[in-house]
């Protein structure tokens, strides 16, 4: 038999929906999602990046599939049971409002373990935790779906004279590979303030930068924001 097969044996093994029913195989499957919720939850503070971060949130992540777990135990075999909980669905209302769609995804991930274990299909769930936390971890590695054009957005006045545009190109042609003039708005006869999108030589050398723009001749009023502090829209 391959490596595969017996791979695949030993968690097809793992799914026994016909177990008794008893007390300890409700613990067994509680402590399970507890186990399983916790490896949801890790995975979400590692991978998660921005500033909406909320511990409320991770430790509900944790919960979910043990409360899951336990409502699939309950059905089992009993349609009042499973109507009176559709009742109380019917008059609890949720009004925590998911504004990330990453958050919605690990909410969903919590419950569908919880589904798994309170099934008993506990090789599933399983395999399932390692294969969705692989998948989360690789996104997290790869920086999958990130447009990284530049590094900083940079604003400045300057003076609308042509030596003081060129000195001002001269600067940021040294310190950028490429660049793009993303807003120009003219103050007055002499003065334009502008925006640029820079993408660094040396990312790590931006201080340098921002140092030589405020001694240049006909530059001020300089600002520089890394990409990382801009708001994802």
């Amino acid at each position: 038999m391959s490596v595969f097969g017996r791979f695949s044996d030993a968690f097809s093994n793992a799914n026994v929906p016909n177990m008794a029913h008893g007390p300890e195989t409700a613990l067994l499957v509680l402590l399970l999602a507890f186990v399983l919720g916790h490896v949801v939850a890790w995975v979400y503070v590692w991978t998660h990046t921005g500033l909406s971060y909320s511990q409320a949130f991770t430790a509900s992540l944790v919960v979910i599939p043990v409360i899951v777990a336990l409502i699939m135990l309950l059905l089992v075999d009993n349609i009042v049971t499973a109507f009176g909980l559709l009742a109380v669905f019917a008059v609890v209302r949720f009004r925590n409002v998911l504004k990330d769609t990453r958050d919605t995804t690990f909410i969903l991930w919590a419950i569908v373990q919880g589904m798994a274990v309170g099934t008993l299909l506990l090789g599933t769930a399983v395999l399932g935790a390692l294969v969705v936390a692989a998948v989360f971890v690789y996104l997290r590695i790869t920086s999958f779906g990130a447009r990284h054009r530049y590094d900083v957005v940079l604003s400045l006045t300057a003076a609308s004279d042509q030596q003081s545009k060129q000195a001002l190109q001269e600067v940021l042609h040294r310190h950028s590979g490429r660049m793009q003039l993303a807003s120009q708005r003219h103050l007055d006869e002499s003065r334009e303030d502008l925006s640029y999108r820079l993408l660094l030589r040396d990312p790590s050398r931006s201080r340098e930068l921002l140092e030589e723009l405020e001694t240049t001749q006909g530059v001020d009023h300089v600002s520089l924001y890394h990409r990382e502090d801009e708001s994802e829209m």
